[in-house]
């Protein structure tokens, strides 16, 4: 006897997932030997058209410029955190940022219902979050974050600049190049540099014996 075919109506795949608020979170500054960590996190208005967001390195200087003024004036929220140099040669660089990143989501005027951070680490939050790899040039939350917490630091070097120009932070933004390391082994370290970073720990014990 033939079996006989259910009756029961094929049933598609729901999305349960209710609508909720997404933050975009990332940073700017693990790897320079000076200056705090930064982090930003970012809720964008889905009926606000993307201006082009993406990776903020991918951006020149000009662009970023643009698109900050354009997140900070159509967000529904965003903030940033940082994690200063103590904080980060007591911890470590890994554990500081991901304080900063903490501290960015706290900050927002509205609590997100999901956070998504760029990279494969999280940070210890309160609401549901998922590290997305390469998310700055993916998702457009994440790509957001990623200009704020880059040009919120660049500003933060040029702002030192001015109390340490012999050092170039306006141009190196603090990272390790010829110029910033030949001045850090001839004048020592500032009160920014990470004492913690191999280049900039070198640079003390040479000085210690001179």
């Amino acid at each position: 006897m033939p079996l006989k075919k259910s009756c029961l109506p094929n049933q598609s795949t729901l999305n349960w997932e209710a609508p909720t608020l997404v933050a975009g979170v990332d940073e700017a500054g693990r790897g320079p030997l000076a200056g705090p960590v930064f982090a930003a996190a970012v809720i964008l208005d889905e009926l606000v058209p993307d201006p082009g967001l993406t990776d903020s390195k991918l951006l020149s200087a000009k662009k970023r410029a643009y698109l900050y003024e354009h997140i900070k004036a159509h967000a529904l929220a965003f903030s940033v955190g940082q994690s200063s140099v103590e904080e980060i040669d007591r911890m470590n660089i890994l554990q500081a940022t991901l304080l900063a990143m903490q501290r960015a989501v706290k900050g927002l005027r509205l609590k997100p219902g999901k956070v998504l951070v760029d990279g494969n680490r999280l940070p210890l939050l309160d609401v549901r979050s998922e590290a997305v790899v390469k998310g700055d040039r993916t998702v457009a939350c994440i790509s957001a974050a990623s200009i704020l917490a880059k040009v919120e630091r660049d500003k933060w070097c040029e702002q030192i600049h001015h109390d340490w120009p012999a050092y170039g932070f306006a141009q190196h933004k603090g990272y390790g190049t010829a110029q910033h390391l030949q001045v850090l082994e001839h004048f020592g370290p500032t009160p920014w540099h990470r004492k913690s970073f191999a280049p900039v720990a070198s640079a003390i014990q040479r000085l210690s014996k001179t």
